[in-house]
């Protein structure tokens, strides 16, 4: 029977790869408790060691926008040009900024 069957709650899973770095989206999965929720998430998205850290979260404590919404969504910032690094010149030299 699989989690979904078993009325198990959904999680997303996030998955820093090495120190320094953000956690990014590695996939969800069914789970029971938060707790089999990150041992399952160690054991499905880091098998070959490339994670450091893992975070589980409850599918249904995630809040998003709707892709359908994105002009009417992101519209206000439209008309905010200093949000946008355009105006500024890089300085000769500077690798990362």
């Amino acid at each position: 029977m699989s989690g979904a069957a078993a009325g198990w709650p959904l999680w997303e899973v996030f998955v820093r790869p090495r120190r320094g770095l953000a956690h990014t989206h590695a996939g969800s999965l069914h789970a029971p408790d938060a707790e089999l929720a990150l041992r399952n998430a160690r054991d499905l998205f880091t098998r070959r060691g490339e994670g450091v850290s893992i975070w589980v979260v409850p599918a249904a404590a995630v809040t998003a926008s709707s892709p359908d919404e994105r002009d009417p969504f992101f519209r206000p910032a439209g008309d905010k040009p200093y949000r946008h690094p355009t105006f500024y010149e890089v300085p000769e030299g500077v690798r990362h900024l």
